[in-house]
């Protein structure tokens, strides 16, 4: 099969979606890889790296998508590169269609076959490829959390774990998912006062004994929301509904209630926000002010951190990228029910409920198709 890395062109975003090591395994299976030229050199890899590996340097994405059978991406195509994708072409990449109905559209249109990492699912029902870009995101959010808690960055001006004699600050973190985790442990670890809210409480005992008591972990509802958000400097949202649209938790009425100069990181940006008040930002603007609450709402939080974010991210996606070329998307789909859960259209026909149900579209079983 031949397959496309074309380089990322979403503002900011300078992961790339395949490292040398992975180029050598697939040819090593008899494919073909074709490289953007510099598609890698913002994630620390060469063009001679991709070239001592066994790929092709092709000089833009055009040529990139016109040669390829499988076009590998980090990030959703965005509109500049809608019209490169060709029908039966297998795009394989973070889609989040919940988040965005005219990439939807587009890919319908396209005809393609659209495999999204973040619907994958495994037989314990978790998300092995949202999984480490989650982890990463997580511990960026309170990163960036706490730089825009500071007073020229906006915030209110506190350190996350104080000083002798000063209180840290409060940090809620609602979701106890990966992401979720990853952001208490580092806020713990600056020690921050941490709390984190989630709606399962089996969930919740896993995290108590996980922490052995150092952060408060309780039963999310509406009520213990808005009590404890208004009590906090950091408010982390890392709530997740696999392919569909993220609930708003933080309304706008709520917002009013909250300390000016808190701040709010959105990790569910991608999949259209869990603040009312949530709209998608960049590593070149990652912030904006309403009500004297800073809102930082980037929606590739991985991508600025791109070696790391990239070995990770490919680590995970390799193994099926690997099953997918050797067989061809239909028979992998049908030998390996975690490729099956990842196919979210096929030419044309959405086959992932929640995207479809997310803009009221049509869904089609994918077993009446493949």
């Amino acid at each position: 099969m031949k397959i496309g890395i074309p380089k990322e062109i979403k503002n900011n975003e300078f992961r790339v979606s395949l490292t040398p090591d992975g180029v050598k395994k697939l040819t090593s299976h008899g494919h073909e890889i074709y490289v953007e030229k510099n598609a890698g050199l913002n994630s620390s890899f060469t063009d001679k790296d991709y070239i001592k590996s066994g790929a092709v340097i092709l000089d833009d994405n055009i040529s990139i998508f016109n040669i390829s059978d499988l076009i590998l991406k980090v990030k959703e195509p965005i509109k500049e590169e809608y019209d490169l994708i060709k029908e039966d072409q297998i795009v394989f990449t973070y889609f989040h269609f919940a988040s965005h109905e005219p990439l939807l559209d587009a890919m319908i249109e396209s005809k393609s076959v659209c495999i999204a990492y973040e619907t994958v699912e495994d037989s314990k029902k978790s998300l092995p490829l949202l999984t480490p870009m989650s982890e990463v995101a997580g511990r960026m959010a309170t990163q960036e959390g706490a730089k825009y808690l500071e007073r020229p960055m906006g915030g209110r001006g506190i350190l996350l774990g104080g000083v002798s004699g000063v209180k840290p600050a409060n940090v809620l973190v609602i979701g106890g998912g990966i992401s979720g985790t990853e952001a208490a442990k580092m806020a713990l670890g600056l020690e921050a006062n941490v709390t984190i809210l989630d709606t399962s409480q089996e969930r919740l005992d896993e995290l108590t004994n996980y922490f052995k008591g150092r952060i408060k972990c309780l039963l999310s509802n509406k009520e213990t929301i808005e009590r404890e958000a208004i009590r906090s400097d950091l408010i982390i949202g890392a709530v997740l509904i696999a392919g569909a649209k993220a609930p708003k938790l933080i309304s706008k009425k709520l917002l009013k209630s909250l300390k000016p100069g808190c701040v709010m990181v959105d990790i569910a940006i991608d999949q259209g926000g869990c603040f009312e008040t949530s709209s998608p930002t960049t590593h070149q603007n990652p912030t904006y002010v309403i009500n004297d609450v800073v809102h930082y709402c980037v929606a590739n939080m991985p991508g600025a951190v791109p070696y790391t974010s990239t070995y990770a991210l490919t680590n995970k996606t390799l193994p099926y990228l690997i099953e997918i070329a050797n067989k061809g998307w239909r028979k992998a789909s049908k030998d390996n029910k975690e490729i099956k859960t990842g196919i979210n259209i096929i030419k044309g026909k959405i086959v992932n409920k929640n995207v479809a149900d997310a803009f009221g579209k049509n869904y089609n079983d994918i077993d009446q198709i493949i």
